[in-house]
């Protein structure tokens, strides 16, 4: 006799929540620089108010500048997108939505490549991402409802977010044109297949932390109510759900996630697409569930890979092309064992 869908559920998490502990102190020990368990566990300690570590100074600089803001946003980025890619595929009753639906990693895409074509500092480059992927989903979601009165507003949404998105794609590749093939251009590139080497604890993470719990807070309250519009906006409107305003903030949740995520991180692809296939696969599609283990399994996956990018490959490779190569095949065997049906 299987176990209740509430029990499994709770073990799912705790599983997956004692795995990603354990990553998170493997990826600290592993490098190019070992480090024993006890000494990162020291220097940890003394940067959050402890005992001094007695550690060496470039070990210091290594464990809590160097390693620490990396793993840190590899957790952070990946566990925005996977949630809100799992809200947007609710939300739009659609296995193939991904958090870049609206605009949002396009319209980053766009601030990033301003500001690195301009000579912008780092730190204006991602103000300049995140302030553009918000204005890109602002402007879907304002051109979608404007044009979509009388209509399937959902699906003329979705179709806005498509045109978004080229115009965003068009600005890129002007950009990339018009920069200097020996400088900006590339830094244009790799920014675009993201990666989380250039995180710095000041620079890039902590700005994102504060945007992503803001954004997550709606999901993690809606959750119930986004489970039932996932059903549909009638029968959600039966049990009491308001479908504008649960919509309205799932949208701007998700996007103040996505958009902070890509703004310190770049575009990292088929985290959002693939995760919360594999949480539904493991709880269900009740939201309930389904959200904290897609945020837990895209927070391991996209550590995982960076600990493959990190230590195992002898050059660093883009993040989202490692991304890529994973996610394909494996949404793929998703998509066979689920068959026709994604609910």
């Amino acid at each position: 006799m299987s176990a209740p869908p509430a029990v499994r559920g709770g073990r799912t998490i705790a599983v997956l929540a004692v795995l990603l502990t354990g990553t998170v102190i493997v990826s600290f020990v592993l490098g190019v620089t070992g480090y024993p368990p006890g000494l990162v566990a020291r220097v940890l300690v003394e940067h959050l108010g402890g005992p001094a570590s007695g550690a060496a100074e470039i070990d210091d600089t290594t464990i809590w500048l160097i390693r620490m803001p990396r793993i840190v946003a590899a957790v952070v980025v990946g566990a925005a997108l996977a949630a809100a890619g799992t809200a947007y595929q609710a939300l739009f009753r659609n296995p193939m939505v991904s958090p870049d639906l609206l605009g949002a990693s396009g319209g980053a895409g766009v601030g990033a490549a301003t500001g690195i074509l301009l000579a912008w500092s780092a730190p204006a480059v991602q103000v300049a991402a995140f302030a553009c992927g918000l204005a890109a989903v602002a402007a879907t979601y304002t051109v979608g409802r404007a044009v979509g009165r009388g209509a399937d507003s959902t699906l003329t949404l979705v179709l806005t977010g498509i045109v978004v998105s080229s115009l965003c794609s068009a600005l890129i590749s002007l950009a990339k044109y018009l920069a200097d093939p020996d400088d900006a251009l590339p830094q244009i590139t790799f920014w675009l297949l993201g990666g989380l080497d250039s995180v710095t604890l000041r620079g890039n993470l902590l700005p994102i932390l504060a945007p992503v719990a803001l954004g997550l807070l709606p999901l993690v309250v809606l959750r119930w109510q986004l489970t039932v519009l996932s059903t549909g906006d009638d029968d959600a409107a039966t049990l009491g759900v308001d479908t504008r305003l649960v919509t309205g903030l799932v949208i701007v949740g998700a996007t103040l996630m996505t958009a902070a995520a890509v703004s310190a991180a770049g575009v990292i692809g088929w985290v959002g697409l693939v995760v919360p296939h594999a949480a539904r696969l493991l709880v269900g599609p009740d939201l309930r569930r389904a959200l904290p283990v897609a945020a837990l399994l895209g927070a391991l996956f996209l550590l995982v890979v960076d600990n493959v990018v990190r230590v195992l490959l002898p050059a660093e490779v883009p993040i989202g092309i490692l991304t890529a190569l994973i996610g394909a095949p494996f949404f793929l065997v998703l998509l066979a064992r689920r068959g026709r049906a994604w609910r």
